[in-house]
């Protein structure tokens, strides 16, 4: 009986939001049917990379320099294997380095997104919740950060943590060095709307009553002030993964990002650069237009998600 119960909430749960509002706009919108479209076909190509493509384009032992510079769709003169987009100076196939790139731009993106949510919206609470001092430091570190460009801000944190990180382990930790950089240069946005959100929802008449019998500031913060910042939060995570996405590919191609064990998309793109006056034009072609169609329809998800959720709009 109890397991029946819970199928029907779930039933439930499933039918009022198959009928809400948000829905309801999605299917009315091309714009963002096409971008969900795009941006499922592009993680679950990087996520099934190794079942969709016949070479891990990063083992050296499944390459074949005779491959190398292989034309999109057209038979090797010495080898007769045929790469849909293309194969790059080492025999590798294109469209499986891009499936195997994308894995870690994706990795980085979402990951530095996570670390710079949950740090903004930890900092916006205290500053708006607390208020005084902590309010004016909190508030004066991101009006300084404000004044820097972001990807100036990643370089230079990178830049710090790769000096303080011995020769020897600076690829083994390249990754995460990279997320912590992006993560610390795109925290500011979050706890500034969570911080503007926490001083409407402190003086509402519910965190009264939640300190009247006795709630402390951390209950009152967490689970009744943060559940009510939420919906502002999920549309800056959204954007920001695009604007991640791109600062990762910056940082790579300009050489501070993935090491070349590990290449991202941006790696790629760097690494085609070099051959594309030479007439080698799809080695940096696919992996472009690929980073282009990912951060476009996922920027393009979180404008409509923006849109949906705005009351101003209903």
């Amino acid at each position: 009986m109890a397991q029946q119960g819970e199928d029907i909430d779930c039933m439930e749960m499933i039918k009022r939001f198959v009928d809400s509002d948000l829905v309801y706009k999605f299917n009315r919108s091309p714009v963002a049917i096409i971008a969900l479209a795009v941006t499922v076909l592009l993680i679950g190509g990087a996520v099934l990379a190794p079942f969709v493509t016949s070479q891990n384009p990063f083992d050296p032992a499944s390459l074949n320099l005779m491959n190398g510079f292989s034309k999109p769709m057209e038979p090797n003169q010495f080898t007769g294997d045929t790469f849909i987009f293309g194969a790059d100076d080492q025999g590798r196939d294109v469209y499986a380095t891009i499936l195997y790139g994308m894995r870690i731009s994706l990795f980085v993106g979402f990951a530095a997104v996570l670390f710079a949510m949950v740090l903004g919206v930890s900092l916006g609470l205290l500053s708006g919740f607390i208020g005084g001092r902590t309010d004016v430091i909190i508030m004066r570190i991101a009006d300084i950060q404000l004044t820097f460009p972001a990807i100036l801000v990643a370089l230079l944190i990178f830049g710090i943590a790769k000096g303080i990180t011995p020769p020897s382990m600076r690829d083994e930790i390249a990754i995460w060095v990279l997320i912590i950089a992006i993560g610390l240069s795109d925290w500011v946005q979050f706890a500034r709307v969570v911080r503007g959100a926490t001083l409407v929802e402190k003086s509402k008449e519910y965190v009264q009553a939640a300190r009247l019998i006795g709630r402390s500031s951390f209950v009152i913060m967490i689970r009744h002030i943060l559940p009510n910042t939420l919906s502002p939060v999920l549309v800056i995570a959204t954007i920001s993964l695009a604007l991640a996405i791109i600062a990762e590919a910056t940082l790579s191609f300009l050489g501070v990002g993935a090491p070349p064990t590990q290449p991202s998309l941006g790696t790629l793109i760097r690494i085609g650069q070099g051959f594309l006056f030479s007439g080698e034009w799809w080695i940096l072609f696919f992996p472009a237009i690929t980073l282009l169609a990912l951060a476009l329809s996922v920027n393009l998800l979180g404008d409509w998600l923006r849109d949906a959720l705005n009351p101003k709009l209903k």
